[in-house]
């Protein structure tokens, strides 16, 4: 199979050039001399190799698939040639040509294992068949040494190498926690695969490597870890090739997959005697497959897997590596940035500075501290005033930046799963960034038809471990009714970084995005200048602290259809050019200190006639009905921790009338909320209610059954709420009532059989709550989620409701909802 994939004698001749040419240019081109070196070494040894084989392989007369290895050769060299025409003053266009010698490695690296494979499989069969000559010949290409042993197996290894660990490359520093913590699960009973999860640069394989050496580990396993590299495009064939070698076992001709892997388990289960452990460094999405058909029913036999990705089919085994600490970064930062047996001479505190640019990320610490190391004190103190700037290491380490991008070629540009990524650098760092904020943009700025659409992307961000997605209280029910407002998101400093980073290539006026961070009175150059550009940007993120003097300037922006304004402040005013943003979609809001800002100029948000959603937290709201305007294309109110006692008090207006499309309104953990004010039942047409962690809600007000369109009401923790209004069985449309841990409700209102859509009641932790007899007319109600203690209840209404299942929560013991205060 693998000698198909290579013919053509203008193959090998065309690599011999290619590899003259890569030699050549490392001497003239220093910009790229270390990548180009890099792929010289790694090409050199396999020229021989490509002439023996041509020089009895008949597959090298025959064109069979060569075009695209022959295409791969000709890019390569027509790269190296633009690489050394690159002068020293044309710096910036190194990342660029960074990124694609990286490219053009992987690409040839798939080439050199394609050619190790003919050198070892089905051609070097067929030569062995035909002459004795030419199989000795062969057998020393193929042997890294040793013969057979009389019975047709070899004692050693072909080139491709036996599965054995490689050992750690330099001195393993920094991991002593990981490895303590990884050695526990995997010498745990009942686990049979772990899988270890992080970005790109986390130190995934240098853990693995590291913990191979253990003692407790070598003395459990001895000889049988297997090590396999999978890579974004692994061969089964291959893989089971491999494993075979491993042990010296012939590897006979396969009918399919299916045959290789009985006969592999068949002799794993020979070696089973001792436990296997069998190591899948780097698996990629879509390729999980591979590990649950490696599965086999063995005693202590573990599966350990690598990957910049999360499965969540494994969820519940795997372990997350996070960035290192401040002391053991600067401890792997100072073992690459100095000579072991030199002194410093760089200031404390330049040294520590330029460690904290790093991030914790293993791969920075190592690339800079090497790119540092013996240079003199000016070098380190340019990189220390980028850090103070607030400038990210990537503009000036170009091989961090290349490695870091190319994590980034696996994104989907179609399904615009890029561009959502690009979007998380709106918000602040190190911030929990609110999932249904993101939400919110995308789906306006996206197009998007329904809010779990645009969760979908950010479950595939996370699972690309682009984004932490943490969970501060489980609830599937609410998942499934596309409800997430316990979803944050985090994401690792330098990814971020980066994202900001690919969205500042274009000149400022025709930028898709534009994230700007203010402080004082320090704008940037273009936001001052006199003569100045429309803005092309869709989306424009602006960020304050508290010594920003909002003299906002002036700025023309009128593509704008995402707003993200984050603050810090007591008192705050929003940008008066925002009142010319004609195609503003989506605006949010986020004050990041301790107490709700007073805004002074909350009426600026009235003209905004395109606007369909808006997020506000820790804002001062005043009442909606005061003021005479209409926000007709208005859909969405988001107030989060925010002063609301006003806001929807009667005024002169009508709300409906202000908001006269108005669909849905979520307020959360707003403290200052006793009494629902009725202005807000004027809205008829609202869908969805969400009033969530007020905890000094008392009432709600009776007209609450004016709201005839209302299809989900959520009055999830609002623990002083005494009862529902009986005029809440007017809500004919309602499908979905949650009035989990709402402690203090002791009955439910007897007018709740006329809900007669009702679907879904979640009452989890009202374990006090009475049914009463008018329940049984809830015909449509499907779905009841409670505690144990009301559950016998509905055990007995089964009989009047036939198509009714009762689901007992578990509690959930989960402190992360703290973290939304920190």
């Amino acid at each position: 199979m693998a000698a198909g994939l290579i013919g053509g004698a203008a193959l090998g001749a065309g690599f011999g050039e290619l590899l003259r040419v890569i030699v050549e240019a490392s001497k003239t081109a220093a910009m790229f001399r270390d990548n180009l070196e890099e792929l010289a070494s790694m090409l050199s040894p396999i020229e021989p190799v490509i002439k023996e084989i041509q020089s009895f392989n008949k597959a090298f007369d025959k064109e069979y698939e060569t075009e695209q290895l022959v295409e791969i050769v000709k890019r390569g060299k027509k790269l190296v040639s633009k690489c050394c025409k690159i002068r020293r003053w044309d710096i910036i266009k190194k990342p660029y040509y960074s990124h694609k010698l990286l490219g053009l490695k992987k690409s040839l690296e798939r080439f050199c294992q394609i050619v190790m494979q003919i050198h070892q499989a089905r051609d070097i069969k067929e030569v062995l068949f035909e002459t004795k000559e030419i199989s000795v010949g062969i057998r020393k290409l193929s042997l890294k040494e040793g013969s057979s042993n009389g019975n047709g197996i070899c004692n050693q290894v072909a080139v491709m190498g036996r599965c054995r660990v490689p050992e750690p490359r330099g001195k393993v520093l920094g991991f002593d926690e990981p490895l303590k913590e990884l050695k526990v699960k995997l010498l745990k009973d009942g686990v049979s695969v772990i899988i270890v999860s992080a970005p790109g640069g986390s130190g995934k394989t240098t853990l693995v490597k590291q913990l191979c050496q253990d003692e407790e580990v070598k003395g459990k396993y001895e000889d049988n870890i297997f090590y396999v590299s999978v890579s974004k495009t692994p061969n089964m064939e291959l893989i089971l090739q491999k494993l075979l070698q491993a042990k010296d076992y012939a590897v006979p001709e396969f009918q399919n997959e299916e045959d290789g892997l009985n006969y592999l388990e068949q002799k794993f289960r020979q070696l089973a005697i001792i436990p296997i452990l069998l190591i899948l460094d780097d698996v990629w999405p879509g390729y999980e497959f591979l590990v649950h058909n490696l599965k086999f029913e063995l005693p202590d036999y573990k599966i350990l897997v690598t990957s910049r990705f999360a499965f969540p089919r494994f969820d519940d085994c795997t372990y997350c590596l996070n960035p290192l600490n401040d002391d053991n970064a600067m401890t792997l930062f100072r073992h690459n940035a100095f000579l072991q047996n030199g002194k410093p001479c760089i200031p404390e505190d330049i040294v520590n500075k330029v460690m904290k640019s790093c991030k914790g990320l293993p791969l920075a610490l190592e690339v800079v501290g090497r790119s540092l190391c013996g240079q003199p004190v000016a070098m380190w103190l340019k990189q220390a005033k980028q850090h103070s700037k607030g400038l990210s290491i990537l503009h000036s380490n170009t091989d961090l930046l290349a490695y870091l991008q190319s994590t980034l070629d696996t994104l989907d540009d179609e399904a615009g799963i890029k561009d959502c990524y690009l979007d998380l650098g709106s918000f602040p760092e190190d911030h929990q960034t609110p999932a249904t904020a993101l939400i919110d943009m995308w789906v306006e700025q996206y197009k998007l038809d329904e809010d779990c659409d645009a969760f979908i992307k950010l479950h595939e961000l996370s699972i690309r471990n682009l984004v932490n997605l943490v969970v501060m209280r489980k609830d599937d029910a609410s998942e499934a009714d596309s409800f997430y407002n316990d979803h944050f998101v985090m994401q690792h400093d330098l990814l971020r970084e980066l994202a900001i980073y690919q969205s500042s290539f274009d000149p400022i006026e025709k930028r898709r995005r534009i994230i700007v961070e203010l402080s004082r009175n320090n704008f940037p150059n273009w936001w001052s200048e006199e003569k100045q550009q429309p803005l092309g940007a869709h989306l424009l993120s602006i960020s304050t602290d508290e010594t920003f003097s909002y003299n906002w300037g002036y700025i023309q922006a009128p593509e704008v259809e995402v707003l993200v304004l984050n603050f810090r402040a007591k008192n705050y005013v929003l940008p008066v050019f925002m009142e010319k943003m004609d195609k503003l979609k989506v605006l949010i809001a986020m004050n990041d200190s301790i107490y709700p800002a007073e805004v002074s100029n909350f009426q600026l948000l009235y003209s905004l006639s395109n606007l369909k959603r808006f997020r506000l937290e820790k804002v001062s709201v005043p009442s909606f009905s005061m003021s005479s305007f209409q926000l007709k294309n208005l859909r969405k109110i988001s107030l989060v921790m925010c002063n609301i006692s006003q806001a929807f008090e009667k005024g002169t207006n009508k709300m409906s009338d202000n908001f006269p499309n108005l669909l849905e309104i979520d307020i959360d953990y707003c403290d200052d909320l006793m009494e629902l004010g009725e202005g807000l039942c004027d809205v008829v047409q609202l869908m969805k209610l969400s009033i969530t962690n007020c905890h000094k809600l008392r009432a709600l007000p009776e007209g609450i059954g004016k709201l005839v369109n209302l299809e989900v009401l959520r009055l999830t923790s609002c623990t002083d709420l005494m009862s529902l209004p009986e005029t809440i069985g007017s809500l004919s449309q309602l499908t979905i009532l949650d009035i989990s841990d709402c402690l203090s409700i002791k009955n439910l209102p007897t007018r709740i059989g006329e809900l007669h859509n009702l679907v879904k009641l979640c009452m989890r932790g009202c374990s006090s709550c009475n049914l009463p007899p008018t329940i049984t007319k809830l015909q449509h109600l499907k779905d009841v989620i409670c505690d144990e203690e009301t559950a016998y209840q509905w055990e007995f209404l089964k009989s009047y409701l036939t198509n009714l299942k009762v689901t007992v929560h578990e509690q959930d013991i989960n402190l992360n909802w703290l973290q939304i205060f920190v």
